[in-house]
């Protein structure tokens, strides 16, 4: 699971969270007010998440496409398609990753937010996840498990503190959706992880992480045989899940990107508005505060720059160190899933997308002393990731970057380091914007203490 949660108390949002719901727009007009757009950062940071998530979702409709194509015809090569296509889905959604814990569309936790459009989040990038409860692992005797989504073909009870039974006689996707985090944040079955899953098997030896006597190379993803979609008992299963998962995705990213949409149809575009204050008439009462707004996304990005990514993604990883930390375990994808959620941290900070600028930047304001202090600081950071994310390429995954006695675990080690102080910086980021915010702010204090 995405361990770090949405930072929502105490940012003067109380107001806004007691309406729940959205009112008719049968009449638009009454809702936007018709208003020249005005170039400031709330309009950057909803052209940049609406760009954003159009990509990701494009990507998710790609992989659906490419899956039901390897559904209706399990070959070697349609297999390899659907492969690339997760793998690229997850250059875009890695991006997005920078609008959570901002009181959003895809993890407000309470209020109308989260009522409208369901905080999807969970459901579509939860981990680590329990693979023993989708599928079959080898286990360190060199055994088959069972017991498991996959070859239960009737009800099946996750188990975990009050896990409620869920039928899998079919596979579908509210079935999967039930079955998510039920009984316990570790019992994963939906989204880009549970996909992986399927796609790659494990990369993992539970015996000995060192002798990696599963997929045996430090260049070595989880191999999956494609006999597990053809000639294997539960070979339609897997298929099955495969296609209700990636519909789901889709579904879930088609609700989150409808919130960022321009004009208001019903929940479509809806969030975007409150967020510029645009809303009028009935619906009038959930426009978000500026100076509240401006609180929640800065220190969101904090939290996420810090606690999320540099403590739960590569800290708890290199220190322990865990294999089944780091996170794309299955597809050994990890060096991209760091590189781009700190792109995605980057956009937002300085106002980019895919190499275009989109307007003004809250850099813009902070003091030179301290912008100079901050850009060296990505500079270094962006070297170290470029760093592991070439390693990784060339000679060896993630997975064996972490070990004790490789060289590139001080780099991962000084990467985490920097980043935290970087969330660290969003309280200076946060005050020449004219917001007020402690290190406390910055950080989740809910976050894995290694």
């Amino acid at each position: 699971m995405n361990k770090t949660k949405s930072i929502i108390a105490g940012i003067g949002m109380t107001s806004m969270l007691l309406f729940s719901g959205c009112a008719s727009t049968s009449n638009n007009t009454n809702l936007i007010q018709m208003s020249k757009k005005s170039d400031s950062i709330l309009n950057v940071y909803s052209d940049i998440a609406l760009a954003n998530y159009t990509d990701a979702l494009n990507d998710a409709i790609n992989l659906r496409f490419r899956i039901d194509a390897f559904a209706a015809n399990p070959s070697a090569k349609n297999f390899e398609n659907a492969k690339k296509a997760w793998l690229q889905s997850r250059e875009s959604y890695g991006q997005t990753e920078i609008f959570r814990l901002a009181n959003g569309p895809i993890d407000a936790e309470d209020g109308w937010v989260a009522n409208t459009y369901g905080a999807p989040e969970g459901q579509l990038n939860a981990w680590p996840l329990d693979e023993n409860m989708i599928d079959y692992t080898i286990d360190a005797n060199g055994v088959k498990t069972s017991g498991n989504i996959i070859d239960t073909k009737g009800e099946f009870n996750p188990g975990g503190e009050d896990a409620k039974i869920v039928n899998v006689s079919k596979i579908t996707a509210d079935a999967l959706s039930s079955l998510n985090e039920n009984g316990g944040d570790a019992n994963v079955s939906s989204g880009y992880h549970a996909i992986e899953f399927l796609l790659w098997g494990q990369d993992q030896d539970y015996s000995n992480f060192v002798k990696d006597s599963i997929t045996n190379g430090a260049m070595s993803a989880g191999a999956r045989p494609l006999s597990d979609f053809t000639s294997e008992k539960n070979a339609k299963r897997r298929l099955d899940y495969l296609q209700a998962a990636s519909s789901k995705i889709v579904s879930d990213l088609q609700g989150v990107t409808s919130a960022w949409q321009k004009e208001v149809n019903g929940t479509n575009g809806l969030y975007q508005a409150a967020l510029l204050g645009k809303l009028t008439g009935d619906n009038a009462s959930k426009n978000i505060k500026e100076s509240d707004a401006l609180k929640q996304i800065i220190s969101g990005m904090g939290v996420f720059i810090k606690s999320e990514l540099a403590n739960e993604r590569i800290a708890v990883a290199v220190l322990t160190p865990s294999e089944e930390d780091e996170h794309s375990c299955f597809s050994d994808n990890t060096h991209r899933d760091i590189a781009n959620n700190y792109q995605g941290f980057k956009n937002v900070l300085t106002s980019s997308y895919n190499g275009k600028s989109y307007g003004i930047s809250l850099l813009d304001k902070v003091e030179k002393e301290d912008k100079t202090r901050i850009l060296a600081l990505m500079a270094s950071i962006e070297e170290k990731i470029a760093k592991i994310d070439y390693t990784a390429k060339t000679t060896e995954h993630f997975d064996y970057q972490i070990q004790p006695d490789n060289p590139n675990a001080k780099v991962i080690v000084k990467l985490k380091n920097q980043m935290r102080k970087l969330g660290d910086e969003m309280v200076n980021v946060a005050k020449a914007n004219g917001i007020s915010l402690s290190t406390d702010d910055v950080t989740d204090s809910d976050e894995t203490k290694i």
